[in-house]
């Protein structure tokens, strides 16, 4: 009968030995050569038909060695399951010499196993200390956003010259080498561009040309940063390579475009918010307001668990059975690690398992749970954010169709599943913690986002 041995070797580091008898193995070495014999295709013998010396001669010490470690094993796992030891992965085999297995002389052996407990984890929400911002809506955002509106839902008109700020070019992009000569194979690009996205000292250059007019330009003189990042971008260039922010350029002009506002009124609402009861202009303003100023909250929020992330891993006592950890990472991929590769990856594999461990502590604690339908209704939501669509679009078969299509991608079941278990989880903290409130500026607000990166 095998017998089970258990000796400590570091923090939360065992050493499990199992020593197995000849009775422990040999039946099933007997059951396992028989097998053998009957399906060995060996030439000169009928299928079935090997004499069992042959069998045992060929076959034997590679089946008598295999029994003998699967039944170490097996009787490792079942201590495993009913002592209900918390392990880190599989059981690591120390140091076995095979070449003590011999078929002919059948004995006693003994394997030994290095096992990592799970640390015991406490956490205390109460005593956190995190901060609700309540971002302030401005009365300037709110008229940006009427005007964006207005402008996004107004009516496209072609005058013959530009005459202002609001104009629409779509122009051609074509690199010169700063004496208006077209570059052989350079860049050529068609786009559309508000004449106030150029720097203001550049918008002289515009005014009343028309169409199929040249303008030359260097794009950092014509664009101020953070147009001239767009710019670059869609030209497909680097931003971060300052030489290609003096690039030179001809655009020419295929079209002037002009934008007339809608008027505020019950037409225009509709079209703005087709699924709103909006009947005046300051019905309209407060409901946008009432928008940003939701929008704002689900920043707010994601700002506070970005403070519990960070209050759960510094405030976390973890403690690691960091040898046992380092032969786990250098011997369980599909490829053994070397000793510097394993130095080198482990603080941010430790950082990254100090999570998982604590983060599936407070699920489990707080009874976190993901079902399946929160998975579908996880799909829709994107969807129709995606798109744009409101919650009657729920009813259309196609969603459907969809959603059972994103059920079986695997990565995006995954990465939900991950998503929505990490939401669930913060909420739950966020209901737990006493959080002080205080009023803030979105400028200011943004700048405190800065400060914190996971």
């Amino acid at each position: 009968m095998a017998i089970v041995t258990r000796e400590n070797i570091g923090l939360l580091n065992d050493k499990l030995t199992v020593k197995i008898s000849k009775e422990d193995y040999l039946k099933n070495y007997e059951t396992s050569l028989k097998k053998y014999a009957k399906n060995a295709n060996i030439p000169g013998f009928r299928k079935g038909m090997v004499p069992a010396g042959v069998v045992k001669k060929m076959y034997g010490q590679g089946v008598f060695t295999e029994e003998v470690i699967k039944v170490a094993e097996s009787e490792l796992y079942k201590y495993l399951q009913t002592e209900k030891l918390d392990i880190f992965g599989q059981p690591l085999p120390l140091e076995f010499d095979a070449k003590q297995v011999d078929m002919n002389n059948p004995s006693d052996y003994n394997m030994s196993f290095e096992i990592g407990f799970k640390p015991e984890i406490k956490i205390d929400p109460s005593t956190y200390n995190v901060t609700k911002y309540v971002i302030n809506v401005e009365d300037k955002m709110v008229e940006e956003e009427v005007e964006r509106l207005r402008t996004r839902f107004g009516k496209m008109t072609e005058p013959e010259t530009v005459t202002g700020d609001d104009n629409v070019l779509n122009v051609e992009f074509k690199e010169t080498d700063g004496n208006g000569n077209i570059v052989e194979e350079g860049i050529t690009k068609a786009n559309s561009v508000l004449v106030k996205y150029f720097s203001e000292s550049f918008r002289k250059n515009l005014l009343d040309k028309k169409k199929d007019d040249v303008i030359e330009l260097q794009l950092n003189k014509a664009f101020d940063d953070k147009e001239l990042d767009f710019i670059l971008q869609d030209l497909g260039l680097d931003k971060e390579d300052k030489n290609n922010a003096e690039k030179f350029f001809n655009i020419t002009i295929t079209k002037v475009g002009h934008v007339e506002k809608a008027d505020m009124n019950e037409e225009f609402f509709v079209t703005a918010f087709p699924n709103v009861s909006i009947n005046t202009e300051v019905e309209f303003r407060d409901f946008i307001k009432a928008d940003i100023a939701k929008a704002f909250e689900a920043q707010s929020r994601n700002q506070i668990y970005d403070q519990l992330y960070h209050c759960l891993l510094d405030n976390t006592v973890v403690e690691f059975p960091e040898s046992f950890l380092k032969r786990w990472l250098q011997t369980s991929g599909d490829k053994p690690k070397t000793s510097e590769e394993v130095e080198s990856e482990f603080p941010s594999f430790l950082n990254s398992f100090k999570w998982t461990l604590i983060s599936s502590k407070v699920a489990t604690d707080n009874n976190v749970t993901v079902e399946q339908n929160d998975i579908k209704d996880f799909a829709k939501n994107q969807l129709f954010s995606y798109m744009g669509m409101g919650i009657n679009a729920d009813e259309q078969p196609w969603v459907d169709d969809y959603v059972n299509r994103m059920m079986k991608d695997k990565k995006f079941v995954e990465d939900s599943y991950y998503k929505i278990q990490t939401d669930k989880m913060f909420a739950v903290l966020e209901s737990q913690v006493k959080a002080k409130e205080e009023s803030i500026s979105y400028e200011d607000f943004t700048k405190k986002l800065h400060h914190h990166h996971h």
